[in-house]
């Protein structure tokens, strides 16, 4: 079994804001597979089977630095390994539209991947780091990740919610090293 979760903030005022790119992933995710969610383990979550295997997916509905809580839960509910998570994230360092597989390690600055290695006590699990962009001068980061997509950007990022979805397909087909090499 494997877990999917896509970070970003509850309520509708955060909707296809920067730091939500993680909930994009998931929404499409879930389309695809005509998954329905329900709420659980303060969070939304689904499931569908991919290649014989049972895969969850999972929306922590905490806020971006308190992601860990809802992803201890779900992982102490159903036994999971750290090396079963794949968590879909937002990052700064990468361009808007590109896609970075990570086997593990720390979290970049990064508060929701921050919350859950303090909440699961590992730095051991997988990450797809979806490049939102650096902010413009004068602009603090918390301002830009909370601000939306628009124009062509929010085009944009709408695709690359949907190459993130085929990224995700070949790291549950081939594995995290195929998929590195293939999207990063």
């Amino acid at each position: 079994m494997k877990l999917i979760a896509g970070l970003g903030n509850p309520g509708e005022e955060y909707s296809l804001t920067r730091h939500n790119i993680g909930f994009m992933v998931i929404a499409e995710l879930a389309e695809k597979y005509s998954v329905n969610s329900s709420f659980k383990f303060d969070g939304l979550n689904g499931d569908f089977f991919f290649g014989g295997e049972k895969v969850l997916i999972f929306q922590p509905m905490k806020y971006m630095n308190r992601s860990g809580g809802p992803l201890l839960k779900i992982v102490n509910y159903y036994n999971l390994e750290p090396a079963d998570l794949l968590i879909v994230h937002d990052d700064l360092d990468l361009k808007l539209g590109q896609l970075r597989f990570k086997k593990d390690g720390g979290s970049g600055g990064h508060n929701g991947i921050k919350s859950i290695i303090n909440s699961l006590g590992t730095k051991e699990f997988k990450r797809l780091k979806i490049g939102v962009g650096r902010p413009p001068e004068n602009v603090p980061v918390p301002d830009f990740v909370l601000s939306k997509f628009h124009g062509k950007e929010k085009k944009l990022a709408f695709e690359t919610s949907q190459k993130a979805v085929a990224a995700i397909d070949t790291f549950l087909k081939d594995g995290i090293i195929k998929a590195m090499n293939k999207f990063n």
